[in-house]
């Protein structure tokens, strides 16, 4: 018999939903990969078959499969895509807003985008809601949400099938207690999709908190993998002056994409070859290193504290360089950061502990708990009325007595501390072999890594103790789109009120950055781009329409021509140092703006070193290590065949040709006229033996572009 709330198929569980709950569903799903898309699905459709329902679904960045919208980029993204993505379902309802086809009883509010997916879409940007990261459930539950929906991970064991959160624990916790504070719990829904990798730790979820559990064999589907980018030399030139600005033995945040990629290969370059990082760093500025710059490997490694867990900070484990574990317990966390203790219990663990009164004495039965939690204490040391027991041994639970702690020490302590975090995230999503090693990873080091609430990872309040503590000489690297003069950051949306992606939680870290002691904020940005009509144009300006993160709030900019530390800094210096990282074409007249604001004197000029801010500079000086494999396309691999890599380079360079009727003739023309480079791209691409003149004139731009 079928337990009250169980399902093993889908459609069931979205009839007892309506029956519970009725036809006005105010449906709130995790961002990214921790949606239940084929649940989603059977309750779209079901809308779109009874006008009665009223549907409203308020969600993250809704992932499709990747869809080329020309002839060529159908036949080079379709066999990569089945390859890649198998039998991972796109949501309808996505679909169905991207195209204007959403009934008038559906409704999709979303507050994170997939990056510049739905600039001018007018129906996403209407229903848009612009939340930080850590207020999205506060608003979202504002706005009725009465149904919770998330795909789960299982693992069975003998006691029966156990629940975890796997890639999205940021919000569902803190969904499930305010919707109760508020007196209004709403229904948590969890389908089960066994590839999900199963995480430990605060990711396991109580069976009584889910609802209607359905363990549907549909609910198992591909995970959506993104592909690793190719790093480039700008990426590179950002990715090494950033790991400059990271500490031994602090904390670490980064994001996904080429970038953080690079500032993980950065940081694993400089932990395992410091020669070659060195030497990296002084060709990027050739007698000019900064002396603040940290340059030497990591003696006791770093901590991630990050909302987003990505392939990067598992290279980074792997390689040892993320190796400083955290406790949850402030005044353990403290004698570590002190170096009064090290991980191995002994005498001197002992002492401390009662020194700073961090356990009673006698003990408690609190400490006790916390002593054998932490593997201080053997788990076959028991504690009665004042006295901690050992088989046929007896010592008064009094710490502060050396007396017992040398006692103690003999055979009655752990051999290392429990419990230790590598890692707080609230969510994570990567390419294909990010999940498989996630999946195949030795349960000690998986007991290490936390997936925990993003009003944990993001925020501070509540629990500003242990967050001082464990997040110690912390850096919050995020990216931006472009920056002002005088140190705004612009990083979701145009001035035109478009939004680009969201905000997420790039303010908390900012916030953070300002507020924990020796903590910065180091924001990302390539000082230069190519516009639509392909004409290279400034990342840096003087100002903008829209920001994200206001010019009180700045701190370290990053691009690839080096680093400005402008916090506390006046407004002329700011300036300056703003136009040091700025690319060398557009100085003079960034410059003359801020002379006619009076920002910076009449007779400064930018200094001839700085002069030399130029992309054809740059890939000079890294053509060494990219010759030698220092600075790999791919530090972590890639999902692209060597033939799909050769297709992608080709159909890169015909997208920017298309800005330039010139470049497009000429590249026909080598096509038409010179020997194919690589017949195997033309082959991959079914251009062959082309049948139609169309196919024939892709056959001749791409053979022109190889």
């Amino acid at each position: 018999m079928q337990e009250p709330g169980r399902f093993t198929r889908i459609e069931d569980s979205v009839d007892a939903l309506i029956a519970r709950v009725g036809k006005k569903l105010v449906v709130a799903m995790p961002l990214g990969i921790g949606k239940p898309n084929p649940w989603i699905n059977a309750l779209y459709h079901r809308a779109k078959a009874d006008p009665e329902i009223d549907l409203w679904i308020i969600t993250a960045l809704s992932l499709d499969r990747p869809h080329g919208r020309s002839l060529i980029e159908r036949r080079f993204l379709g066999p990569f895509a089945e390859r890649v993505f198998g039998n991972y379902p796109n949501m309808d309802y996505a679909e169905d807003d991207r195209r204007g086809r959403l009934p008038p009883n559906v409704r999709v509010s979303e507050f994170f985008l997939k990056t510049s997916a739905y600039i001018g879409n007018a129906s996403v940007q209407r229903n848009y809601i612009y939340s930080n990261y850590t207020h999205a459930v506060r608003d979202a539950l504002t706005l009725g949400v009465n149904v919770y929906a998330q795909a789960l991970a299982v693992e069975q064991t003998p006691e029966g099938p156990r629940y975890s959160l796997s890639c999205n624990s940021d919000l569902t916790r803190d969904a499930i207690e305010m919707s109760r504070e508020m007196g209004n719990p709403l229904v948590q829904v969890g389908v089960v999709n066994r590839e999900l990798p199963f995480m430990p730790n605060d990711a396991v979820i109580e069976p009584e908190l889910v609802d209607i559990l359905v363990d549907d064999p549909a609910g198992t589907h591909t995970m959506f993998g993104t592909p690793n980018m190719r790093v480039d030399d700008q990426d590179y030139g950002i990715s090494l002056w950033t790991s400059t600005t990271v500490r031994d033995a602090g904390m670490l945040q980064i994001g996904i994409g080429s970038l953080g990629d690079g500032i993980a290969q950065a940081l694993i370059t400089r932990d395992q070859d410091n020669a070659s990082y060195r030497a990296m760093i002084e060709a990027l500025a050739p007698g000019r290193t900064p002396a603040w710059a940290q340059l030497d490997p990591f003696k006791e490694g770093l901590y991630g504290c990050s909302e987003m867990f990505v392939n990067g900070f598992m290279a980074l484990i792997d390689a040892g360089v993320v190796r400083r574990e955290v406790f949850d317990h402030e005044g353990l966390q403290k004698l570590l950061n002190a170096h009064r203790i090290t991980s191995t219990p002994d005498a001197a663990l002992l002492a401390a502990l009662a020194e700073d009164k961090v356990v009673s004495s006698p003990l408690n039965d609190a400490d006790f708990a916390m002593l054998r939690h932490f593997g201080i204490l053997k788990d076959e040391v028991s504690f009665a009325g004042g006295v901690l027991t050992l088989g046929d041994q007896s010592v008064p639970a009094r710490l502060d007595d050396p007396a017992v702690s040398s006692a103690l020490s003999e055979g009655w302590l752990g051999t290392k501390l429990k419990h230790g975090r590598l890692i707080h995230a609230g969510f994570f999503i990567g390419p294909n072999a990010f999940y498989q090693r996630l999946r195949d990873l030795p349960r000690e080091l998986l007991d290490k890594i936390d997936m925990t609430r993003i009003s944990f990872v993001n925020d501070t309040f509540g629990h500003e103790g242990i967050a001082v503590a464990q997040r110690q000489h912390a850096r919050f690297i995020n990216t931006s789109m472009m920056a002002t003069l005088l140190g705004a950051a612009v990083s979701d949306a145009l001035e035109s009120g478009d939004l680009v992606s969201g905000v997420g939680g790039q303010y908390n870290f900012v916030a953070q950055g300002q507020t924990l002691p020796g903590a910065r904020s180091v924001m990302m940005l390539r000082a230069w781009r190519t516009n639509s009509a392909g004409k290279p144009i400034s990342n840096i300006v003087w100002s903008y329409g829209h920001v994200t993160i206001p010019r009180h709030l700045r701190d370290i900019f990053v691009t690839e021509y080096g680093v400005a530390d402008v916090r506390g800094q006046p407004e002329g210096e700011v300036v300056k140092r703003m136009l040091a990282i700025a690319d060398s074409r557009f100085q003079d007249e960034l410059l003359a703006k801020a002379k006619k604001q009076g920002k910076v004197e009449p007779d400064y000029e930018i200094p001839a070193e700085q002069r030399q801010n130029l992309p054809e500079v740059l890939e000079a000086r890294l053509a060494a290590f990219r010759a030698s494999g220092k600075l790999p396309d791919f530090p972590f691999g890639t999902d692209f065949e060597p033939v799909e890599l050769a297709a992608a380079k080709a159909l890169m360079k015909l997208k920017r040709q298309r800005k330039s009727p010139l470049a497009l003739a000429a590249a026909l023309l080598r096509g038409l006229t010179r020997p194919v480079a690589k017949p195997e791209v033309l082959e991959r691409l079914g251009l062959t033996k082309p049948k139609t003149l169309s196919e024939r004139f892709w056959r001749a731009l791409v053979a022109g572009n190889l």
